[in-house]
Protein backbone atom coordinates (compact mmCIF):
# COMPACT_ATOMS: atom_id res chain seq x y z
CA UNK A 1 0.00 0.00 0.00
CA UNK A 2 1.62 3.47 -0.80
CA UNK A 3 0.69 6.90 1.00
CA UNK A 4 -2.21 7.78 -1.62
CA UNK A 5 -3.87 4.85 -0.92
CA UNK A 6 -3.67 4.44 3.16
CA UNK A 7 -4.76 8.41 3.08
CA UNK A 8 -8.01 6.85 1.01
CA UNK A 9 -8.80 4.26 3.30
CA UNK A 10 -8.11 6.40 6.37
CA UNK A 11 -10.81 9.50 5.25
CA UNK A 12 -13.34 6.20 4.05
CA UNK A 13 -12.92 5.37 7.72
CA UNK A 14 -13.18 9.25 9.07
CA UNK A 15 -17.12 9.12 9.59
CA UNK A 16 -18.85 8.02 12.13
CA UNK A 17 -21.68 5.78 10.33
CA UNK A 18 -18.99 4.52 7.39
CA UNK A 19 -16.83 3.09 10.40
CA UNK A 20 -19.35 1.93 11.87
CA UNK A 21 -20.39 -0.17 8.87
CA UNK A 22 -16.24 -1.63 8.31
CA UNK A 23 -16.29 -2.26 12.15
CA UNK A 24 -20.12 -4.34 11.78
CA UNK A 25 -18.45 -6.32 8.36
CA UNK A 26 -15.81 -7.00 9.99
CA UNK A 27 -17.37 -9.11 12.93
CA UNK A 28 -19.97 -10.34 10.38
CA UNK A 29 -16.60 -12.33 8.38
CA UNK A 30 -16.30 -13.20 5.00
CA UNK A 31 -19.97 -14.02 4.08
CA UNK A 32 -20.71 -10.21 5.33
CA UNK A 33 -24.94 -8.34 5.08
CA UNK A 34 -26.87 -7.81 2.09
CA UNK A 35 -26.86 -3.38 1.98
CA UNK A 36 -30.45 -3.56 3.81
CA UNK A 37 -29.47 -5.35 6.86
CA UNK A 38 -26.24 -2.88 6.81
CA UNK A 39 -28.91 -0.26 6.83
CA UNK A 40 -31.43 -1.74 9.79
CA UNK A 41 -28.24 -2.03 11.89
CA UNK A 42 -26.82 1.06 11.60
CA UNK A 43 -30.18 2.62 11.42
CA UNK A 44 -29.84 4.81 8.50
CA UNK A 45 -31.59 5.26 5.03
CA UNK A 46 -30.94 2.89 2.06
CA UNK A 47 -29.62 5.96 0.20
CA UNK A 48 -26.69 6.87 3.18
CA UNK A 49 -26.11 3.23 3.62
CA UNK A 50 -25.62 3.38 -0.37
CA UNK A 51 -23.60 5.88 -0.29
CA UNK A 52 -21.31 4.81 2.62
CA UNK A 53 -20.63 1.80 1.11
CA UNK A 54 -19.79 3.10 -2.19
CA UNK A 55 -17.30 4.90 -0.18
CA UNK A 56 -15.75 1.93 2.06
CA UNK A 57 -15.84 -0.03 -1.53
CA UNK A 58 -13.50 2.38 -3.28
CA UNK A 59 -11.38 2.28 -0.64
CA UNK A 60 -10.62 -1.00 -1.08
CA UNK A 61 -11.90 -1.95 2.56
CA UNK A 62 -15.37 -3.60 1.25
CA UNK A 63 -16.12 -5.86 -1.96
CA UNK A 64 -19.78 -6.28 -3.41
CA UNK A 65 -21.14 -8.67 -4.96
CA UNK A 66 -24.66 -9.46 -5.84
CA UNK A 67 -27.07 -12.50 -4.69
CA UNK A 68 -30.50 -12.02 -6.60
CA UNK A 69 -31.43 -9.12 -6.44
CA UNK A 70 -29.98 -8.35 -3.04
CA UNK A 71 -25.64 -6.68 -2.42
CA UNK A 72 -23.70 -8.08 -0.14
CA UNK A 73 -21.25 -5.84 1.22
CA UNK A 74 -18.01 -8.41 3.21
CA UNK A 75 -15.16 -6.59 4.85
CA UNK A 76 -12.06 -6.68 2.02
CA UNK A 77 -9.59 -8.90 4.23
CA UNK A 78 -6.63 -7.92 2.05
CA UNK A 79 -7.26 -4.37 2.35
CA UNK A 80 -8.19 -4.22 5.58
CA UNK A 81 -4.83 -5.85 6.52
CA UNK A 82 -2.70 -3.55 3.71
CA UNK A 83 -3.73 -0.89 6.12
CA UNK A 84 -3.21 -2.32 9.00
CA UNK A 85 0.56 -3.10 7.53
CA UNK A 86 1.27 -0.13 6.38
CA UNK A 87 0.29 1.79 9.72
CA UNK A 88 2.71 -0.35 11.55
CA UNK A 89 5.31 -1.02 9.26
CA UNK A 90 7.39 0.54 10.65
CA UNK A 91 6.40 0.09 14.29
CA UNK A 92 8.78 0.95 17.37
CA UNK A 93 12.11 1.01 15.16
CA UNK A 94 11.43 -2.83 13.25
CA UNK A 95 10.78 -4.01 16.44
CA UNK A 96 6.96 -4.69 16.51
CA UNK A 97 7.08 -7.19 19.32
CA UNK A 98 7.57 -3.86 21.63
CA UNK A 99 3.67 -3.00 20.38
CA UNK A 100 2.69 -5.50 22.67
CA UNK A 101 -0.38 -8.28 21.91
CA UNK A 102 -2.77 -5.05 20.36
CA UNK A 103 -0.47 -5.18 17.17
CA UNK A 104 0.01 -9.74 17.72
CA UNK A 105 -3.93 -9.96 17.58
CA UNK A 106 -4.50 -7.62 15.04
CA UNK A 107 -1.66 -9.50 13.03
CA UNK A 108 -2.85 -13.08 13.59
CA UNK A 109 -6.81 -12.21 13.02
CA UNK A 110 -5.57 -10.81 9.65
CA UNK A 111 -3.35 -13.77 8.67
CA UNK A 112 -5.82 -16.27 9.57
CA UNK A 113 -8.70 -15.36 7.73
CA UNK A 114 -7.52 -15.10 4.45
CA UNK A 115 -8.84 -12.54 1.70
CA UNK A 116 -10.33 -11.64 -1.17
Amino acid sequence: MNKKQAVTSLAALAHEQRLGIFRLLVRQGPNGLAAYEIADAIKASPTATSFHLKELDRAGLLHASRHGRYVRYAVHIDGMRQLLEYLTEDCCQGQPELCGTVFKKAKMVCTSKGGK
